[in-house]
């Protein structure tokens, strides 16, 4: 897929960016010219390629705030600079409020929000002091602005991190542009352990308005955008990438009958 835009020179880290959604953007951003950084606690088993190029993998604890600002360091010192921050690491197994406790859902509400805040702080310790600033690009839910049984902390926390990046935006222009990128469902390699076989999967796509889930390196293209010059005045937005939404239940409702 040819690049919208180009991002030679520039140094980008995703966090979480070696399947799923961050394998996306990690591509994406390889075929707009970036060095790619990921992390993870663990690499994944194939290194992540785009247009012959491949993103270097270096293993951290995102919840390690002292091995958080090490690792951005290293990044900024090998590679003389960082530009873009995607945080994209996150996630949440399927869990009722009354079958998790409290510290289990404190633990979804960390990986999801207070990761992205560790992760960002010690870029920005990087990003504004050099020549350009930077650009860090939160990976929102539509969870957070609507119920979400069975994944309440996560939508509470997706919640928060849209009103962190908000509140990041003002504190740290011009020098760093901060944005969220609002997701509905998109279509990974896990998604048949939510959504079932090929045709549970495809009746879950026709509830979309577009009538599919969103592909990866659709999401990396609006990474892609957020992190360019194309967006130089974009900070504090929240993109929503979700296929025109969820189509309201109402409706079917009312039309059942006829």
């Amino acid at each position: 897929m040819a690049a919208v835009t180009d991002l030679s020179g520039r140094v980008a880290v995703v966090t979480g960016g070696t399947r799923g959604v961050g394998a996306g953007v990690t591509r994406a951003l390889l075929e707009a010219g970036a060095e790619v950084v990921t992390c993870a606690r663990r690499p994944a088993h194939q290194p992540v390629e785009a247009a012959g190029r491949t993103a270097r993998f270096l293993p951290v604890d995102l919840r390690d705030a002292d091995a958080v600002a090490a690792f951005f360091a290293r990044v900024s010192g090998e590679y003389g600079r960082l530009d873009v921050l995607v945080n994209n690491a996150g996630g949440t197994p399927y869990r009722l409020l009354e079958d998790g406790g409290a510290a289990r859902h404190a633990r979804v509400v960390e990986l999801n929000l207070l990761t992205p805040l560790t992760a960002s702080l010690a870029a920005y310790e990087q990003m504004r002091s050099q020549p350009g600033g930077g650009s860090i690009v939160m990976i929102g839910s539509v969870s957070g602005s609507r119920p979400s049984p069975g994944s309440a902390a996560y939508g509470a926390a997706k919640a928060g991190l849209e009103s962190l990046a908000r509140s990041m935006a003002v504190e740290w222009a011009p020098d760093v542009r901060v944005n969220t990128l609002v997701l509905g469902m998109v279509r990974t390699e896990l998604s048949h352990l939510h959504y079932g076989d090929e045709s549970g999967i495809e009746a879950v796509g026709r509830t979309v308005p577009l009538g599919r889930l969103a592909d990866p390196a659709e999401v990396g293209d609006a990474c892609v955008f957020l992190a360019s010059e194309r967006a130089s005045y974009v900070s504090g937005a929240s993109l929503l990438v979700h296929g025109g939404g969820e189509r309201p239940a109402f409706l079917d409702a009312a039309t059942a009958g006829n």
